[in-house]
């Protein structure tokens, strides 16, 4: 259930789920994002390739800082790859098959990060239709995962492939049917402007949502505004049952509704975590 802030207020700390359409970068879709909400500041969670398509999360003002967290999550994409050989559907199902699980990939020539081989975890990569050379697939991949060069991996066993279309269909907790268009957004923004809130407030998500993907505790009233302050999280502040947490991993600190931050778990007799991002 979303919180019900007014709009101007949800604007400081929320995201909002684009569809992204071909022929734009990441950082145009977001540029174009910002400036239909005046926006200080707005970041997306995931770069997508011009040419590729769908679920693109943006997020605003305040939010931007939470993008680490969510970018780690699982990507999941459908797509189509033309193969160069008369391979069977069976023998290329057989050669897809041995990608799922891990796999050494070095990022493609066009990439901006640095070309060295990296551990990644393929969860699906499967047919859904294959008609003559012309392949659509899905896939489910670990975060910074290029399908790119995993079809290209793939063609150099089976001899040549290359991905002709891709969209994203789900970014972590993002998913495809609760994603809009540049247009609809823009429509939505006017639409508040002259009154009438029900649609952008369909759309923009708290960025409280956090809570879906880390840990989440509750805190007592009385310790909620030195934690504001960058001071670290006590055991004995914490309001409901102290969480299991290992060394490290991260909690989404909360007093009743209201975000207080991310924290890391420490190793402490009395300190709990300490502050990683605060809302204040």
């Amino acid at each position: 259930m979303q919180i019900q802030k007014p709009i101007s207020e949800l604007l400081e700390f929320s995201i909002i789920n684009v569809d992204k359409p071909a022929g734009l970068t990441s950082f145009k879709v977001c540029e174009k994002i910002r400036n239909i909400f005046n926006a200080k500041k707005a970041g997306h969670f995931g770069t997508l390739d011009p040419m590729v398509t769908g679920v693109l999360p943006v997020a605003f003002n305040r939010a931007c800082r939470l993008s680490n967290y969510f970018m780690i999550k699982n990507k999941e994409y459908i797509g189509k790859m033309q193969i160069h050989s008369d391979i069977s559907e069976e023998e290329l199902k057989e050669e897809m098959e041995k990608f799922n699980g891990k796999i050494m990939q070095k990022p493609p020539v066009k990439s901006r990060v640095k070309r060295v081989l990296r551990e990644r975890n393929v969860d699906k990569f499967k047919i859904i239709k294959k008609q003559g050379k012309i392949v659509e697939f899905e896939s489910d991949v670990q975060a910074g995962t290029y399908i790119r060069k995993l079809i290209s991996d793939l063609g150099e066993r089976i001899g040549g492939a290359h991905m002709i279309e891709l969209r994203r269909i789900k970014a972590g907790i993002f998913r495809e049917n609760e994603s809009h268009k540049i247009e609809e957004i823009e429509k939505a923004f006017k639409e508040w402007k002259a009154g009438r809130e029900d649609k952008l407030r369909k759309m923009l998500i708290p960025a409280e949502i956090i809570k879906q993907i880390i840990t989440s505790v509750q805190v007592k009233e009385e310790a909620v505004k030195e934690l504001l302050n960058g001071k670290p999280l006590m055991k004995k502040e914490i309001a409901s049952s102290e969480p299991s947490g290992s060394e490290n991993s991260k909690l989404a600190v909360f007093n009743k509704e209201r975000f207080i931050g991310i924290y890391k778990v420490i190793e402490d007799k009395d300190i709990l975590a300490r502050a990683e991002f605060v809302l204040n």
